[in-house]
């Protein structure tokens, strides 16, 4: 059987290959499934894809009524796939529900100490032999506080590395995590947590009830000085909201690795063509913003394990196996 999957990376086609040799033939394209690429699925029982791939209702279909049966999406999240319409259509669905939570807690710290040291500023000014040192003030972290949305594998990682600082632990989530209330983390209502926090950064999945989750109401409640940070889901933010606090002055950096419109946009080389979107256009201005194209997760350990685990999703989808991965259930 060859697997045709959407979305690959440079660097991930040869890790895909190699994973599937010896198993399944694999076609890896660089383009993102749309309604425009679907068509190309046409004959494959199974496609895999990344977390930028866009299957709605229509998308389904043309997947459906070209042979395919099995998604294996290579990411954690999946808020861009309709289940319920994949299993109208008896396709079965699997995404990989773990992997490296280092990976995006180690590049949310670099996102937060990048915008709290003015590190790209630093490192433009220096390409230009400009050495000054105004405007590249940053504070210590060390008994500040930090607040963390979302306390899971990958919150408590970032938690840690906070401990290791030497930060007063805010957390919120709908459940206690018992590693970080054992690095002294003191759980609160998220409304407390905004307006205490000089450091707030984002680890919950977006949901229905968690979009907007930092809405203008939030971003108003938190200090002037606070810094935000989001590695996690785009939609988490209004990020009209956001440009609005940006543009009144407020927030001593924001790091950004996700953004709500990304489709269509993040793993895209866009340097030669004008960017339409207005909202991302003005962000990517502001000098206390660093914004970055969704690879928080993009390291050798992480995409490793995510290649692994989506191999092992097809393996187990051909076998008649299932397991804590399959979203929709192959139907018998």
């Amino acid at each position: 059987m060859e697997i045709l999957a959407f979305g690959v990376q440079a660097d991930e086609k040869p890790l895909i290959e190699k994973a599937f040799a010896g198993h399944h033939d694999v076609r890896c394209l660089s383009v993102f499934l749309s309604q425009d690429t679907a068509p190309i699925a046409a004959g494959y029982e199974v496609v895999s894809t990344s977390v930028n791939a866009s299957l709605d209702h229509r998308v389904l279909q043309t997947l459906a009524a070209g042979g395919t049966q099995m998604i294996a999406q290579r990411s954690t999240g999946f808020n861009n796939i309709d289940l319920e319409v994949a299993e109208r259509l008896g396709l079965t669905v699997a995404r990989v529900s773990y992997y490296s939570p280092y990976s995006v807690a180690e590049f949310a710290w670099t996102l937060a100490m990048a915008v709290n040291r003015r590190i790209v500023r630093a490192s433009n000014r220096t390409r230009d032999f400009d050495f000054r040192l105004d405007g590249l003030m940053g504070r210590d972290l060390r008994g500040r506080t930090v607040g963390v949305v979302g306390t899971g594998k990958i919150g408590e990682a970032f938690t840690r590395i906070a401990h290791g600082f030497g930060m007063n632990l805010l957390g919120w989530d709908v459940a206690e995590n018992p590693a970080c209330v054992a690095l002294g983390m003191t759980y609160v209502e998220k409304e407390r947590l905004f307006a205490e926090a000089d450091l707030i950064s984002l680890h919950v999945p977006l949901l229905p009830s968690t979009q907007h989750l930092i809405d203008a109401a939030a971003l108003r409640s938190m200090k002037d000085d606070a810094i935000l940070v989001n590695s996690s889901r785009g939609g988490l933010v209004d990020t009209e909201a956001l440009v609005a606090e940006l543009r009144a002055g407020r927030f001593a950096g924001v790091g950004l690795d996700v953004y709500e419109a990304e489709a269509g946009l993040f793993f895209l080389d866009k340097s030669l063509e004008v960017v339409e979107d207005d909202t991302l256009a003005r962000l990517v201005t502001f000098p206390n913003v660093v914004v970055t194209s969704h690879q928080a997760y993009y390291t050798e350990d992480a995409v490793g394990q995510i290649i692994d685990i989506t191999v092992r999703n097809v393996l187990d989808y051909t076998a008649g196996r299932r397991s804590e991965n399959v979203l929709v259930p192959r139907v018998p």
